[in-house]
């Protein structure tokens, strides 16, 4: 399992969530982030899925 890091913005840059996500995989975590972010609202508000530096989901 690795972790990985889901972090929601407003509009003015405030960080709105910052969620940490264990999966065992890149897409895995995607189905969780996307998931997470269904649930919270949060799908349109800028928001990031990463590991280690990597990108896994992002929306501007």
């Amino acid at each position: 399992m690795a972790d990985y890091y889901l972090t929601v913005f407003d509009q003015t840059g405030e960080q709105l969530l910052n969620e940490t996500i264990q999966a065992a995989n890149d897409e895995e975590a995607k189905k969780i982030g996307e998931q997470k972010l269904a649930e919270t609202n949060y799908s349109e508000y800028p928001h990031r899925l990463s590991r280690a530096g990597k990108l896994i989901l992002f929306h501007r």
